[in-house]
């Protein structure tokens, strides 16, 4: 009995001693740090696009695990140092750096505030401007916002005219919200009066979408539009129909007013 009590003991030993196979993993890409099998990097801009002014990307911790994020492509779509993200849930965070941007006269916070003003009425040539972007949902905006009491008194801008979001695998909750990149985009060409922030930085949003329908995705439809049209399959919570009245006010006061979106101006 002893006998077979220590050859299962020395069995279990050699088994337990034997390495475990690694896990396979996917070849990576280096530069969007993406599966090299869904990497978009192939629609960057030729050379990457040198803003006269800089992005600056106020991001939710929560923003970083979200695997179809949009910010990445601002990163690697504009030259080293003209695309700076701080993560946090309130700011600046005892970050000397981001103090001294967020005091800057020249920074603008892109946000849909009352005292915000169209963007088009910044003087360009008073640049180059620091553009702060709050990058989450919209909620996640909103408290960044209201516990970082140093963003109320800068300058506030806001898009007047946002068009129809390319971020068409991501529900948004009213028309008109654009992406995180998509709103940077629009911004950088008012601010730098050059198209091919348009033309170039959003062709990897598109591969990206255009990936993720080719295996299963569909085409996301807005909150708003879905309520409209019966087919939203919940019901709705409060803050999202003071949302959707606020949007549907914006509409009607000012035809092409950029209503709210999921992140910050869109996702």
């Amino acid at each position: 009995m002893g006998e077979m009590v220590l050859l299962e003991s020395s069995a279990w030993e050699d088994l337990a001693n034997i390495p475990a196979d690694p896990p396979k993993m996917r070849p990576m890409c280096s530069n969007c740090c993406r599966p090299a099998a869904v990497c978009w990097c192939s629609a960057l801009p030729p050379v990457p696009l040198d803003p006269s002014g800089r992005i600056v990307l106020l991001q939710h911790p929560a923003e970083e695990k979200r695997s179809l994020r949009t910010a990445p492509m601002l990163s690697v779509g504009l030259t080293p140092g003209k695309c700076l993200i701080y993560k946090g849930k309130k700011f600046p965070r005892h970050d000397q750096e981001l103090e001294s941007i967020l005091a800057d006269k020249r920074s603008l916070l892109l946000y849909p505030s009352a005292e915000s003003v169209p963007i088009e009425q910044i003087d360009p040539s008073e640049g180059p401007y620091n553009l702060i972007l709050i990058d989450g949902t919209w909620p996640q905006a909103k408290a960044i916002y209201s516990s970082s009491s140093v963003l109320h008194g800068m300058r506030q801008v806001k898009l007047v005219s946002s068009g129809t979001s390319s971020y068409i695998i991501r529900t948004q909750p009213t028309e008109g919200c654009l992406s995180t990149l998509e709103t940077a985009i629009e911004a950088l060409s008012i601010l730098e009066r050059d198209e091919r922030y348009r033309e170039q930085l959003l062709q990897p949003l598109h591969v990206l979408c255009q990936f993720q329908l080719a295996n299963g995705a569909v085409t996301h439809q807005s909150k708003e539009f879905l309520i409209r049209h019966n087919q939203y399959p919940k019901l709705i919570g409060r803050r999202l129909n003071r949302l959707l009245r606020r949007a549907e006010y914006l509409k009607e006061d000012t035809p092409d007013c950029e209503a709210e979106s999921e992140d910050t101006q869109g996702t």
